[in-house]
């Protein structure tokens, strides 16, 4: 496990419970690191997460129901880099954590899917809506607002799903390197009263937005974050 650095936003920490009543770990996230991978390296396994939400400092506070294991969790792999990424002489990485919630949206006309902008570093692929949450915004604003922004949507029905993390390597737009950690936490919401989407936040990571009809998602270019496991969560939707 890393140590912790500077982030964006409040501190991550995660609880975890054997029972109801009977907490078991609880740790900061450090910087790079999983919680599932983490929990599972504590000896904890079948994480189910309960709740995301901020705590009076602002620290926002994962907390999971697990079930104790034994199995021997492998090493974590090296951390990768955006194709193509070419170093300056000397120059370093400097960590950054981000912390976002995405929707799994859906309507009578299909599944909210935004596409990414140039800014980014996966232009042309679609991707959920959602993003990174302002400081001490809960995760559960943070997707309503982030949906509006990149849709014109009002969502309702918002059930936690799972957080997920990424890291790796790469440039932000502003050309800064930076070892990126994102943590995701994601969320099904329904959208009672689906219209055309418009995107207000122009200008940013998102270029257009569209509704997908469920039977025609094999034909979109998912982000590698969330292809893997679109289908499961519609299935649990």
């Amino acid at each position: 496990m890393t140590e912790p650095v500077a982030s964006q936003g409040d501190p991550i920490i995660v609880r975890a419970d054997a029972a109801p009543g009977r907490p078991v770990v609880e740790f900061v996230l450090a910087h790079g690191d999983d919680p599932v991978r983490e929990l599972a390296r504590l000896g904890w396994s079948r994480p189910h997460l309960d709740d995301a939400r901020r705590q009076a400092d602002g620290a926002l506070v994962l907390h999971y129901t697990v079930a104790p294991s034994s199995a021997v969790v492998p090493a974590a792999s090296a951390v990768p880099t955006d194709p193509g990424l070419v170093l300056a002489p000397g120059e370093e990485a400097s960590p950054y954590q981000r912390t976002a919630a995405y929707g799994v949206v859906t309507s009578s006309r299909g599944v909210l899917l935004t596409e990414l902008s140039e800014l980014t570093s996966a232009p042309g692929r679609w991707t959920l809506p959602g993003g990174g949450l302002d400081p001490g915004e809960e995760p559960v604003a943070g997707l309503h607002r982030e949906v509006w922004e990149e849709s014109g949507q009002q969502i309702e029905s918002v059930r936690l799903l799972e957080a997920q993390t990424s890291h790796w390597i790469g440039r932000a737009p502003s050309g800064r390197l930076e070892d990126f950690h994102a943590v995701r936490i994601v969320y099904a919401a329904r959208c009672p009263a689906p219209s055309d989407p418009v995107v207000h936040d122009v200008g940013g990571s998102t270029a257009s937005v569209r509704w997908v009809p469920r039977d025609q998602l094999d034909r979109v270019h998912l982000s590698r974050s969330f292809a893997p496991h679109m289908r499961r969560w519609l299935a649990a939707h």
